[in-house]
């Protein structure tokens, strides 16, 4: 299947590693030459660290001067959202190109399509724009294996039950020309990440402690690793890509630790320190059986009932009282449909009159639990309305919209008023309407993307040239209104 070229543009460059190629190309020839590495045959992953270059660029080396001359076609890229809050979810971008310095590296769209056929697996696009942990590894990569199709995935925080159910749907899709790396750097030590667990002899207990994890990830022990960083609260930023790599590695494995280094070695300087594992994998893939494609379970009137109770206690709760309190603490069960990852809007009316709407464009977290903060934010923190008062919460109704994932659609034109949820992008700035606000005020499509540009604070006629455009569909249901779907 052909897919039209879109390029994500490395947001790096200049910062985290030098934008001139040339220059670039020096600085991570002078690490791998420098490197003392073992040479390794059977390489199926590495461990690797995320800092910028200048910090973790020799440890990192020093697993990457063992991948020259290796023939990979893919590359799976699995590092933690720094930025963007996800739950229960992993996130894969929707452009067929990375670019960086050293040119553009194509994405394997077939493998990530099929990853899409599992709810797992969303698109989340803003954060693969300015999530550093993947991005930083491309250049790198590109250096060292000269061709290669990317399966760049960033990781929200994961259960135990996902993180197993994500290595077994990607077990049953690599083959023995697949490289797995997960980016991560090890423990970030000082108050300025608000980890003090000693003062005295850090070097030392900063590698007892790193050494400590690793001694869990060489035995492949996922359940002891885990453990292990929530006992002494090791802050491994990348601890949830470990895990899922954990899980896919099969039993006989080896592990190679290729090198360990600290920022405080570095500078002198132990006030802050982070730490700097490389690691090397050795072995044979063996793809594991096929895990059947997840479907979004459809959501029955009673499922619409307990969001509406669940949205109206949490914002009556948090404005009253406030309290942010969870489902169980409110008596209400969450079934499984409710669990799914879905985004959603908030709603809040008074005399039919909007009152507060927020809401996420993107799915990144439970259902249930998007419901409930949004909810939230509805009555407390939309910036057009003052924060509902314990008075009012009586006399306002909720409504829900759950959203599809936002896909591109290339003309205005294609638009459907009543169907589609819009974003309108234009010169840095975006607005977004849900499907029931041109119906409810009476608008057409002009009219709506008029309407939309100023929302977007851009003149009248923007939408009509050089504006981009995405369509979402959603399930409105409200307590003023009969259940139904829009689409």
């Amino acid at each position: 299947m052909k897919y039209p070229k879109t390029v994500l543009t490395s947001s790096l460059a200049g910062t985290w590693y030098p934008a001139d190629e040339n220059a670039l190309r020096r600085q991570i020839e002078k690490y791998i030459n420098e490197a003392e590495a073992t040479t390794y045959n059977n390489i199926i992953a590495v461990i690797l660290p995320h800092a910028g270059y200048q910090y973790s660029g020799p440890a990192a080396a020093a697993a990457l001067k063992s991948l020259q001359n290796k023939n990979f076609q893919r590359v799976i890229i699995i590092g933690p959202s720094h930025q963007l809050p996800m739950h229960e979810v992993l996130s894969i971008p929707n452009v067929t190109h990375y670019q960086t310095p050293l040119g553009q590296v194509p994405l394997d769209k077939e493998f990530i399509e099929q990853l899409s056929k599992h709810d797992q697996f969303q698109t989340i696009t803003p954060t693969h724009e300015h999530e550093h942990s993947v991005q930083i590894q491309i250049p790198l990569l590109q250096y060292v294996i000269e061709d290669f199709k990317l399966v760049p995935i960033i990781s929200g925080s994961l259960s135990r039950d996902t993180i197993a159910e994500v290595a077994a749907i990607l077990n049953s899709l690599i083959d023995e020309k697949t490289l797995m790396v997960a980016s991560s750097d090890f423990t970030h030590y000082g108050s300025r990440f608000d980890y003090v667990p000693f003062r005295d002899d850090i070097p030392q207990n900063l590698k007892k402690l790193d050494m400590g994890a690793y001694e869990f990830i060489e035995q492949h022990d996922v359940e002891g690793f885990l453990a292990y960083r929530s006992e002494t609260g090791a802050t491994i930023c990348g601890f949830i890509p470990i895990a899922i790599l954990m899980s896919m590695l099969p039993s006989d494995t080896k592990t190679h630790l290729a090198r360990y280094e600290t920022s405080g070695e570095q500078s002198g300087n132990f006030v802050d320190s982070v730490s700097y594992l490389s690691i090397v994998f050795t072995g044979k893939w063996s793809r594991g059986p096929a895990v059947a494609p997840s479907s979004q379970m459809p959501l029955t009137d009673e499922d619409k009932k307990i969001l509406l109770q669940l949205a109206r206690q949490s914002f009556t709760n948090y404005v009253r009282q406030g309290k942010v309190q969870m489902p169980e603490e409110l008596g209400i069960t969450i079934t499984e449909p409710l669990k799914q990852v879905r985004a959603t809007f908030v709603t809040l009316k008074r005399d039919h009159m909007l009152r507060g709407c927020i809401g996420e464009i993107y799915p990144s977290q439970p259902l249930y639990q998007s419901v409930l903060i949004n909810a939230i934010n509805s009555a407390a923190t939309d910036r057009r309305f003052l924060p509902v008062s314990a008075s009012e919460c009586d006399q306002l109704s909720v409504e829900i919209s759950v959203l599809t994932p936002p896909t591109a659609v290339d003309r205005y034109q294609d638009i459907k008023i009543g169907r589609h949820g819009i974003i309108m992008s234009k010169s840095g700035l975006s607005a977004v309407f849900l499907p029931q606000v041109a119906p409810e005020q009476g608008w057409n499509l002009e009219q709506t993307l008029t309407e939309l540009s100023r929302k977007a604070g851009l003149p009248d006629d923007a939408w009509k040239e050089g504006a981009q455009f995405m369509t979402f569909e959603a399930v409105v249901f409200g307590e003023e209104q009969k259940f139904e779907q829009i689409n």
